[in-house]
């Protein structure tokens, strides 16, 4: 069967997208492909990466592709990854964090930290910091952070409960979860002007996906049930398109510290523009990774 070569938008680039296997990140990954560039993706699930893996040189035409594994709610698993990436390339260009998940009920990773925090928050921090010296290496690169409007409903980084143990709602831990990601985007914006590196973060809309099933199937019927009533339900590809701008497109290598709605650049809520929870979140998330300062 007749596969389209790869168009040459992305070849040489090498690009590392999380939460692939499924969704926005598979629906990026597959965008990224398709642009010729030499594509690592994260996932938990061997099976699954397996097979996403020969899906994606299917259905590309291009057969630079393969998967790390690591679950990013667990911060060894973060540094084993950032390991075998550094060992097997030694540069990157892009990388898209975009793996997530809603927790309706209260968990903890493997590390103690509050399962939300931990993989939507933390997984990013962790992740992007131990691949910084390979982004440097690779400027000018991209760091492109899925985020969400649900930040909004989040006024604030709740410091003296940070991960809700005196209080624990689900809905709440996810916006503020999603908040800490364009805190974290903007500071780590400002460490890095002038290097090259542009950090942007993008909000793709409720997509038709497996998002929010890890709390049942019930539960993942009225997500979709009230997504499709307002009128938000947006399918993988159609969801993808900003990640997929921030991470391929010219112009978009130009741009910084930026919140984007698809392709276009929105403004995000006073709270997350709010610079010194910006480096407060900074340095209690180096305390809980244990990662040195610099």
């Amino acid at each position: 069967m007749f596969r389209p070569a790869p168009d040459s938008q992305l070849a040489g680039r090498i690009c590392l997208v999380t939460g692939a296997t499924s969704g926005v990140g598979r629906a990026t990954a597959l965008a990224l492909a398709r642009r010729g560039a030499t594509l690592v993706i994260g996932a938990r699930n061997p099976a699954k990466a397996r097979a996403t893996v020969a899906a994606l040189r299917r259905q590309s035409g291009n057969t630079s592709i393969e998967a790390l594994l690591a679950d990013l709610s667990v911060q060894g698993e973060i540094h084993r990854l950032a390991r075998e990436f550094r060992e097997r390339y030694g540069r990157l260009d892009v990388l898209v964090n975009n793996a997530g998940a809603r927790f309706l009920e209260r968990r903890l990773s493997a590390d103690g930290i509050e399962m939300t925090f931990a993989l939507n928050h933390l997984g990013y921090f962790i992740l992007t910091n131990l691949l910084l010296k390979e982004l440097l290496t690779g400027a000018p690169g991209r760091v492109v952070n899925v985020a969400s409007e649900a930040h909004r409903l989040c006024g604030g980084i709740d410091f003296e409960d940070l991960q809700g143990e005196r209080e624990y709602q689900g809905k709440a831990a996810y916006a503020q979860s999603k908040l800490a990601n364009l805190l974290f985007s903007y500071e780590l914006a400002r460490q890095l002007d002038g290097t090259g590196v542009a950090v942007n973060a993008v909000h793709p809309g409720n997509v038709l996906s497996g998002f929010s099933r890890n709390n049942g199937w019930l539960s993942w019927l009225r997500h979709l049930a009230g997504s499709l009533a307002a009128g938000e339900l947006r399918l993988p590809g159609r969801a993808a398109q900003g990640p997929i701008y921030l991470a391929s497109a010219p112009e978009a290598a130009r741009v910084s510290g930026r919140y984007f709605v698809d392709a276009a650049e929105h403004q995000s809520s006073e709270a997350s523009r709010e610079g010194a929870a910006a480096k407060r979140l900074w340095e209690v998330s180096l305390r809980l990774t244990k990662l040195a300062k610099g």
